[in-house]
């Protein structure tokens, strides 16, 4: 028995060593919080440098515009100024049910989102005028269900204020500040033509000077060509404005193509003061 022990014990050790020793518990616990530690560093690191570089930068914008480091904001609509009140799929589901909608919300959204990211056929935009053909392919796709009246209550519904709601409650005074401070303001938005309407039964169409909606200018973002149409609309060079909004691609690299500033929505700002005090203006509850 001694002969087999030993073996066992030499086994153990070369495995031991060859591993670093991580079969002993407390080493690799030693050596998963040092990682671990690292990994902090690394990341305090990262922030650290972030920080400076942005502060960095708005110097940089200080010494060229003055304490206003832009002339323009220009905002996504949606996901950045509104969200759904309720998730989507749940809508479809609930307003569906009774013309035979048979699927449940995750099948639903999934095929939602397959469906609006697949190349649409009907025009090299999705967005054309009031948007029917393209939404009525996307209720038909994930629903399943093609009743011209199920489709016609859901569209007229993402019409009423009851359907969305403002991602951040202190934009109303936030924007009355901006305006006050001579910061010029604009929504730039893959749209259709609904979305004039909309901000105007949301009480939020006055806290813009412009509107550049994509089924309007005949260009989506990212293409840069909405993001130039906001700025001519505006009076400002692209230079002079920046853009807020969620989507990397969309938003960021678009509005970065055609020239102007940009911070992603949720990640480099998380509220429309933010934005405020990063451009300059000071917001107060008078505003």
């Amino acid at each position: 028995m001694a002969a087999p022990a030993l073996r066992s014990a030499v086994a153990r050790a070369r495995a031991a060593a060859l591993s670093g020793g991580r079969w002993l518990g407390s080493s690799s616990a030693a050596e998963t919080e040092r990682k671990r530690e690292r990994g902090r560093e690394k990341e305090e690191e990262g922030a650290g440098w972030e920080l400076a570089a942005a502060r960095e930068y708005y110097d940089y914008r200080k010494s060229i515009y003055g304490d206003v480091t832009h002339r323009a904001l220009l905002v996504d609509a949606v996901g950045t100024l509104v969200v759904p009140a309720q998730p989507t799929a749940q809508v479809y589901k609930s307003i569906g049910e009774k013309y035979g909608v048979k699927y449940s919300e995750d099948e639903i959204l999934m095929r939602y989102r397959r469906a609006y990211e697949q190349p649409w056929g009907g025009s090299r935009l999705r967005y054309v005028d009031d948007g029917r053909p393209f939404w009525q392919h996307i209720v038909t796709s994930s629903t399943g269900c093609s009743d011209a009246q199920y489709f016609e209550e859901l569209y007229q519904y993402f019409m009423t204020e009851k359907a969305w709601k403002l991602c951040d409650p202190d934009a109303e005074n936030v924007f009355k500040a901006l305006r006050k401070s001579g910061v010029k303001t604009a929504v730039v938005s893959n749209f259709d033509t609904r979305l004039r309407p909309l901000l105007q039964t949301l009480k939020c169409d006055h806290w813009f000077d412009a509107v550049a909606v994509s089924a309007e200018v005949a260009a989506e973002k990212p293409n840069p060509t909405i993001f130039l149409k906001a700025c001519e609309f505006l009076g400002v060079k692209p230079e002079e404005a920046v853009h807020v909004g969620d989507d990397r691609r969309n938003d960021i690299w678009g509005a970065r193509d055609a020239g102007c500033d940009a911070w992603l929505w949720g990640s480099d700002v998380h509220s429309f003061k933010e934005v405020a005090e990063r451009i300059g203006v000071e917001v107060t509850n008078n505003s």
